[in-house]
Parts: structure tokens; sequence; C-alpha cells
């Protein structure tokens, strides 16, 4: 089904693997399209180290109000490339009175004062709307969500935390190494009843734990790519971003121009295609025809199983799964998924088919197909259905699949990305969902482990969904249907967009004033680094990886999200209960630091006590090694370990609610993504990196940091670190992996917003 090509290929007129080739390998290097798509949008005239800039950004309204805050803050006077604000994650969310639509109206304002594009709360999704209006062939799109990919379209998209966003804002640029890439060549076609989410989940669960992918570009082209419709390549495409890859590409053809040309957009096409010879990374090798239905059991999209292997086994697969949830949850919930199998077979409590990943068209099509006529039934299993945008549900109103969908008991709802991040349909206590939607970590679909709930989500397609809703809850495989695909023609109107989005069509209007809510709140202000650190730590996490969902919780907490210090209170609530007690305790210390700088060692060694008495017998034991250390030149703050963290969304949040707290740094032995270690960097964090192994500290210790920013301003390779024990200092090492110069500086000053300031008055 999948085989994985280690080491260098090359692909021959995009139909012949080869591992061997007498011809220029810098040639073939650039054969790829990826290769020329990132040529095309660097400006440093080194293709080993990229500086991007975008053609477009996308932002949702968990995240637009931060960015631009920060960018206000940092001297932005309009939107230099197009900007779309989308309204699809708190647009049904009841939770803190008006602070959603106070957001919605500050995001229009600001559309119309800097020349942005604004759509307005359930017109669509924000990756539905992309790929409608705002795709291009070859473009770069840049986007502050994790599941910013545009690949099938011929558009290299990303998703990163809000601060990449503002560079772009603030025209400057993305930096990276240039990324491996990586073929992913396609043979064959899907069997009857295999959807895009199929596909998606064969591929995350060949290669999430071995890393085949991780931070690289992942190419679809093979013969195969013809066999899969539009609908089809979006719905892999999306669910690319599990896999931890950098961004995706796809070579375009026909299928894709009539994609465009159905958008009333044809001159946005681009034949792309892989050089008659191109040179790959690896490869990896799938034939469609021999994919069957998936399920991707709790609690990470990986945990990937064909149905058929499921229903054969499904009392190991479920214990198994228990199991897997003690890891993250020990003993703080009972997760009872036993319970579920009943004669033998799996009931299912409720159904989903939603968002950027599940709610398209041709998905919602075909489940209406294998429901027609039938009955969800009158027990606890339910089915809710939320189309990507509103023009896919005006067409699916008109065609009447929806009045199909309607009978079954089916219920359908409006654009809105809320069942992906816990912000709608939470399932009841220790129920079982299945969801066409993007991922189902912990807690994901909304329930709170610290009150005591647990609910739990596996992924599939939506036409296995709706095989296991005709048959009233049962899990069902929908290569059973036996039935005809009907396979509609879409058509797309554009009114609605017409006639509800505002296009300031890239004309800011300086006389617009920005519109604030009461719990829109600007940033506290961030300490510098100083010569040296003392660091607590306040948290450590063993799980194999951690998400940022663990990391600071989706669903109703996002309200706050543009509140710094209401949402920092919220930070690994889900996960380790008393880390913001902890933080706000070390945090005592270095505010009194801080406002007593100026004042002599005496003075500041009493008013820090005061605050924070513990740290007094600490900076004593470091003294008896490094009797320079003083309360003028060491900073004094928090930290946690983690084994794997930043997995998931690429909201900044994850990691400024750390440094809000008084967070100077992340430990841990890999990251996740890069997104999420861009985000510790950008908000002036340490994202500091040590062997795996028995580690020195534990929770509850403090380390401490001599010269540390002689260290990040020279690029030492090791960082030299002390563990404060009792019975005296402990010397460890660690590293902080690749840093650009700008990096470097934005530590050094705190943050970026720090850093854009400062550069701003040199």
């Amino acid at each position: 089904m999948i085989k994985l090509h280690e080491g260098g290929v090359y692909l021959f007129h995009g139909t012949e693997i080869s591992e061997s080739y007498s011809g220029n390998l810098q040639a073939a290097k650039e054969g790829t399209i990826a290769y020329g798509i990132l040529k095309q949008h660097n400006i440093s005239g080194n293709m080993e180290q990229l500086q991007i800039r975008f053609d477009a950004l996308t932002s949702h309204d968990i995240t637009y109000v931060g960015i631009i805050q920060t960018a206000r803050a940092s001297g932005l006077e309009k939107f230099p490339i197009p900007y779309v604000l989308t309204n699809c994650h708190n647009s049904l969310c009841a939770v803190g009175g008006t602070i959603n639509e106070d957001d919605h109206v500050f995001g229009l304002t600001a559309a119309q004062k800097y020349g942005g594009v604004y759509v307005p709360p359930m017109q669509a999704v924000i990756h539905q709307y992309a790929r409608e209006m705002l795709s291009g062939g070859g473009k770069m799109i840049l986007g502050s969500d994790s599941h910013t990919r545009y690949g099938a379209l011929g558009t290299m998209a990303m998703g990163e935390g809000g601060p990449e966003l503002v560079k772009q804002l603030l025209s400057r640029t993305y930096d990276i190494k240039m990324p491996e890439i990586v073929a992913i060549y396609l043979t064959g076609e899907p069997r009857p009843g295999v959807g895009p989410q199929d596909i998606a989940l064969a591929i995350i669960g060949a290669v999430f734990k071995n890393g085949f992918v991780k931070n690289k570009v992942m190419e679809f082209v093979g013969p195969g790519v013809a066999n899969l419709s539009m609908d089809y390549r979006i719905g892999v495409d999306v669910m690319t971003t599990e896999t931890t890859c950098l961004s995706s590409i796809w070579q375009t053809d026909d299928l894709t121009r009539e994609y465009y040309a159905t958008h009333k957009r044809e001159q946005d096409f681009k034949a792309l295609a892989p050089a008659s010879v191109a040179y790959y990374d690896s490869l990896m090798e799938i034939d469609l025809s021999e994919i069957k239905p998936m399920i991707a059991m709790p609690y990470h999209p990986s945990c990937t199983y064909t149905i058929d292997e499921v229903l054969a086994n499904p009392a190991d697969i479920l214990h198994e799964t228990e199991e897997r949830a003690k890891i993250s949850f020990g003993d703080k919930v009972h997760v009872d998924l036993m319970s579920k199998l009943v004669d033998g077979k799996i009931m299912v409590d409720q159904g989903i088919i939603a968002g950027c990943a599940g709610g398209g068209f041709e998905n919602i099509c075909d489940a209406a197909d294998i429901l027609r006529n039938k009955s969800i039934g009158d027990d606890r299993f339910s089915l809710n259905i939320y189309p990507a945008s509103m023009p896919v549900y005006m067409e699916l109103v008109k065609n009447g699949v929806f009045a199909d969908l309607l009978e079954t008991g089916a219920v359908i709802k409006p654009a809105f990305c809320g069942p992906c991040f816990g912000a709608g349909d939470t399932p009841a206590n220790n129920a079982f969902s299945i969801r066409h939607s993007t991922r189902n970590f912990p807690n994901r679909e909304g329930s709170k482990v610290q009150e005591g709930q647990i609910s739990s989500v596996a992924l599939m397609d939506a036409r296995s969904i709706a095989a296991t809703a005709a048959n009233k809850g049962i899990l069902t495989s929908a290569e059973y249907f036996t039935g005809e695909y009907s396979k509609p023609k879409y058509f797309f109107d554009d009114r609605i967009y017409r006639n509800r989005v505002f296009n300031s069509k890239g004309e800011p209007d300086p006389s617009a004033e920005l519109q604030f809510g009461p719990n829109i709140k600007d940033w506290p202000s961030m300490p510098a680094l100083t010569d040296n650190l003392l660091l607590k730590v306040v948290s450590e996490i063993h799980d194999p990886v951690t998400t940022t969902d663990e990391l600071i919780p989706s669903g109703e907490t996002s309200s706050y999200r543009s509140n710094p210090l209401k949402l920092a209170s919220f930070a690994l609530s889900r996960k380790d209960p008393a880390y913001v007690g902890r933080a706000k305790e070390v945090q005592k210390a270095e505010i009194a630091r801080e406002e007593s700088l100026g004042e002599s060692e005496e003075a500041l060694e009493t008013v820090v006590k005061a605050a924070y008495e513990e740290t007094a017998g600490v900076m004593s034991r470091v003294r008896e090694v490094f009797p320079d250390a003083e309360y003028d030149n060491t900073g004094i703050g928090s930290t946690i370990f983690a084994v794997k963290p930043g997995d998931g969304s690429a909201r900044e949040q994850a990691a400024s609610c750390q440094k809000v707290l008084g967070g100077w740094a992340n430990i841990a032995n890999e990251y996740a993504t890069k997104r999420y270690r861009s985000n510790l960097i950008n908000w002036g964090m340490l994202p500091l990196l040590i062997d795996e192994g028995e580690l020195p500290f534990a929770n509850g210790d403090y380390i401490f940091l001599p010269n540390i920013q002689n260290e990040v301003r020279e690029k030492a390779e090791v960082i030299e670190a002390y563990a404060v024990k009792a019975e005296g200092l402990v010397k460890f090492s660690m590293k902080l992996g690749d840093l650009t110069d700008d990096e470097r500086e934005i530590i050094e000053d705190g943050c970026l917003i720090n850093y854009y300031r400062s550069h701003k008055t040199n």
C-alpha cells in the first residue's frame, strides 16, 4: 500500500523512479515543483538560506487580533499584501458575552483601515475561502492556522504562529533553510467507499512516528494524481499538516484548471509538474487502489487502522486505546471505551462531517448517497454536518442534497470550525464520536479532564461516517455500501461573497478607526534577556508528544484570545493545573526585581526575597560558584520540560501564554513542529534541547544559566547549565539548535515586539 524510499531518488518524466542518474545533480534538484516556487519567492539570493516573501496572508478570529495588535505596536501602517480575516472559529461560541463579536468588529475595522479582506462569521471556514478566492498556481500563502494547505491547487501554503505573519505585514521575510523535498508518488485509483480522509490517514499512519516528512515539503506527483477529483486532492492535502511536514504542493492538470474556471478565476491556474529529471530527498510510493477505509483511534491522527482491522479485533484495539489514554490522563478520568462494545459491535454516539477537511461538496454528496431514504435512528447516535462555505451550502440546497440528509435525522449547520477545536458539538461524558475533521487530540472535542469529563474522538472519512449513521450508530465501513455515487456537478455562485464580504481591494482607509472591545488588551511588557538566568522548572511532562492544545486549551478558552493575561490563566490547565500558580509565584520575584533595578544589590535582594522568599536561598547557592551573579544581571523566571512539545495548532498562544506568566525557556528532547519552536523564539523564549535520558533536574528545581546572553549572541554550540540542588550545583549541557541572526536578536530583545521597537528607534 505504502512504500518509503529513504535517501535520494530521481523521478524521470514524472513516471519513472530511479536511485541513480549520471547527469547534473544540482539541475535535478532544481527540477522539483517546490524548488521553482521557493526560488521565485526567495529574496536572499541564496537557495540554501531562504528569505521568503509571501503573496497573501490568512488569519481567523482566534489569531488576527493579536497579530494586528503586535503589528500596530511595531509600526504597521497598511497591509502590504492581501490579508484575509475570516471568522470561523468563534462565530458560534456563546462564552464571554459579547467578547467574540467585539473581535469581529475589530477585524472589520482593521480590514477597512489597513486595506484587507473581511469574511463575516459563518460565511466560510478559513481554508475553504482561501481555496475559492485566494489561491493561485505558483503562489505562496502564509496563514496563522496550522492547516494552511492549498497545495492541491498549485499553491504552496504554510501555517505558522502569528509573529511570522507580523513579519510579513512589516515587509520582513520568512527565514528558513532550504527544506528537503519528498515525492509522494501516487499510482492506481481509490476503490469504492474510500474517501480523501482514508488516503490521508494512511499517509499519516505511515510517516508521523518515524518523522519521514517532518519539516519537509511533500510534493504529490505520479499517474495516480489524475485519478483523484479536486475535492479528494484538497481533502488529502489539508491533512498533510498532521504528518508534521512544512508544506505541500501537487502537480496540476486539467482538473485543476477546471476548478479555477468553476470559481471564475481560470487566470489563476498554472501548469505545474516536475521537470523531465527531478531529484527528491526521499520518496513515498502509494498505490491508491490498496487503501481501504481507515480510522484513527483516539487520541492522535497517527493511531491508524483499517476499519476492517478494528471490526475484526474490537476488544483488543479498544483496550489498547484505553491504555494509551492512561499516558495522557493518568488517574484523572476513567476512559471506558470497552462499554462501546455490544454483542461484538462498536456503538458510536456521534458523527460529525465538518470544516476544511470534511465539509467539501463531494464529501457531503457521497454521504447523502449512502444515507438516502434511510434513518440515523432515534437513540443516542446523532449526525451533524457543517459545509465548508456558504457557496457550498447554497449548492447543496439547490441540488436537493440537504433535503435528503435532513430527512434522515441529520442536522445541517453553517460554516464553522468549532468541532475541530472544541467549541461545537462537545460529546457527552465517555461518549465516542467519529469525525471527518482534522484532529482527535485529547480534549480537542471540548471535554474537560480537569473537571472529570472525557470523551473520545476517532477520525474517519465522511463516507464511512455516513455508513455508520445508516447503520444507526454501529461502526461500519463505507466499503460495504453497494449503491451508486451520483457525483453531481458543482456550480460555484459567488454572489454571497460579493454581497457580504468586505474587500478593500488593497486600498487602506487611514481615517477608519479601530473599534476595540473591553476584552481586547495590549500585550504586557516583556523583559529583555539578562546576562544570566535563574529558571524554576514548574512543569515536567513525559508524554511522548505534547500538543499545543495541552499547552493552551482550545474551545471555550479561546474566547479570551485577545486578552493575554486572561488567556494565560488557562495555560496547561488540562495537562498540569498547578502550572499557572507555580509560574506566577516565580514571576513575583522577577516583577519585584525589575521594579527595583537601579537600587543597590542589598535593596534588590530584599525586595526579591519579600516577593518570593525561596529565591534568596537559591541565589546564595549560585553565588558560591558564580560570585558575579547579582540580582541586577540575573533574570528570574520559569521553564517547563516536555519530551516533544508543540504538535498541532499554529496558535502562538501556546508559547506567548508561558511568556506572559514569566516563562523564559522550554526544555525538550525535540520540538514536534517548526512552528511551535518559531513561536517560542518570537516570544523571546529559549528553545533549549537536552539529550534523551535521565534528567539532571526535576519539577521544582532551579536551573542557572550563566552568561546566557553572551552565549546566544556568540552562537555557542553548547549552553552551559547548572541544576541548583541542596548539595550544590550540578553541571549539565543543552543546545539551542540553529538560529538565524534575527532570531538571536529577538531572543535578546525579549520578544518580536521589542525587536521591532528597537529597530524602529535605531
